[in-house]
């Protein structure tokens, strides 16, 4: 067949600064998704995008163009509201884990379907496929079952869910073009309004752990994602959230597992918990559950409930013990003081070249490696004390791992000012 545009010329629109019209940004997806589009000159295109940006009638129609390469899923069949939540990604944010059968236990079905690492920051099934016998992929038949007796399932979004994306998104994580907003944007909004959840909240973090570092950029994420989402006919609501600091005192697939138990369980770190609770009361008012207080939930054992018959659901043992690194070193404070800060970025990339991440797609990760804090800014220290403990199968992995933490904390005499973890909220 005689193809409508050459690969190039769209390129060489978006390098030199012009907008792609609708009818380019219809056929690369589509040719790209068909395999007429190489991978290297997709790679270009997302370069330009990431250089030059695009605006909201070109993000519109490139999510539009991506949902159009697959199929949609619909759960108007289910007997309660569905309401989805997506993190952009953060170093230690495990909060899907227990925030998916929490809002289950309070009467809202959770269809998430999440992803792989990306970069410095973890993946949702990587972590859970550290749960001995957990599988990721169901059939489109599975998940609906599921979501009806239990009312929450996490697994891989299918392969006609969106399938442009899918290669984009593996594309995008060796490529350094990670951080384009409209991708971001597009990529995440595809897969939630193909998904047809009936409400969706953004957790869109900010600071140096998360892709949008500054507050300016995550609120354009944000606006740009609620509009993609209330456009489609979802209630989409975003929280802005910190990662200037990593989530909790752990990063890595099992330490994170293992985390987002004892939150389950009433205990766990504060700031995961706060998160998770803040989290789970937007996506029930955004699916109409006004009268479930989700904090109660956590405290009576109710939400851990739902992690197990989840996790069984899916093969997994949620009793079995969890993968432990072979390996492990303790990085210590160098003098007394107040830890003042602790960069999330840092501790993502050590967390990353451990082993809990991979360099290109398909790669394995270590179910047990990762990072664990002892403490977190604000806390005394003294000189000696264990600030860190690096966990990985692969011991000359430690060396490049403390070349990622040079410089990244700091002790002082004066405790920071506490930041909030919720920011702002957009939309809704």
């Amino acid at each position: 067949m005689t193809e409508k545009f050459a690969p190039t010329e769209i390129i060489v629109a978006k390098r030199d600064g012009h907008e792609l019209t609708d009818d380019q940004i219809d056929w690369v997806v589509d040719a790209y998704t068909r395999g007429v589009v190489a991978s290297e000159q997709m790679s270009a295109l997302a370069m330009a995008i990431l250089l030059n940006g695009m605006n909201r009638r070109e993000i519109a129609r490139w999510t539009a163009a991506m949902i159009a390469t697959g199929e949609r899923m619909d759960f108007s069949s289910l007997s309660r509201p569905t309401a989805d939540k997506h993190s952009t990604g953060g170093v230690g944010d495990k909060i899907t884990l227990p925030l998916a059968p929490l809002v289950a236990a309070c009467g809202v079905a959770v269809p998430q379907l999440s992803g792989r690492g990306l970069g410095h920051t973890g993946g949702t099934l990587d972590k859970l496929e550290s749960i001995p016998g957990w599988r990721a992929a169901l059939s489109n038949d599975e998940m609906m079952t599921q979501l009806e007796d239990l009312g929450a399932v996490i697994c891989a979004a299918g392969s006609g869910l969106a399938p442009a994306d899918k290669k984009l998104y593996a594309l995008r994580d060796i490529t350094g073009t990670v951080e384009a907003i409209p991708l971001i944007a597009s990529s995440i909004m595809s897969k939630k309004i193909a998904e047809g959840t009936g409400a969706l909240v953004l957790d869109v973090k900010v600071g140096s752990g998360a892709f949008m570092k500054t507050e300016s950029d995550a609120r354009e994420l944000a606006e740009t994602m609620v509009a993609l989402g209330t456009d489609a006919g979802v209630k989409t609501v975003a929280l802005l959230t910190d990662m200037s600091v990593p989530l909790g005192l752990t990063a890595g697939n099992a330490l994170e597992v293992r985390e987002s138990v004892e939150v389950l369980a009433g205990g766990g770190p504060a700031d995961v918990v706060e998160l998770t609770v803040a989290l789970a009361r937007e996506m029930l008012q955004a699916a109409g559950v006004h009268d479930v207080d989700p904090a109660e939930a956590l405290a009576d054992g109710r939400a851990m409930d739902a992690w197990k018959a989840m996790i069984r659901a899916q093969d997994g043992d949620p009793d079995a013990a969890l993968p432990t690194a072979r390996e492990t070193e303790v990085v210590t404070a160098g003098s007394d003081g107040v830890l003042t800060s602790l960069d999330a970025y840092a501790v993502g990339v050590a967390a990353w070249r451990l082993g809990a991440g991979r360099s290109r797609p398909g790669e394995s990760v270590q179910a047990g490696a990762g990072v664990e804090l002892h403490a977190k800014p604000g806390d005394t220290v003294r000189a000696g004390q264990p600030l860190l403990t690096l966990h990985t199968d692969t011991p000359e992995r430690f060396g490049r791992a403390h070349e990622a933490l040079e410089g990244a904390w700091a002790i002082g005499d004066t405790a920071p000012q506490p930041s909030p973890i919720v920011l702002d909220r957009i939309g809704g």
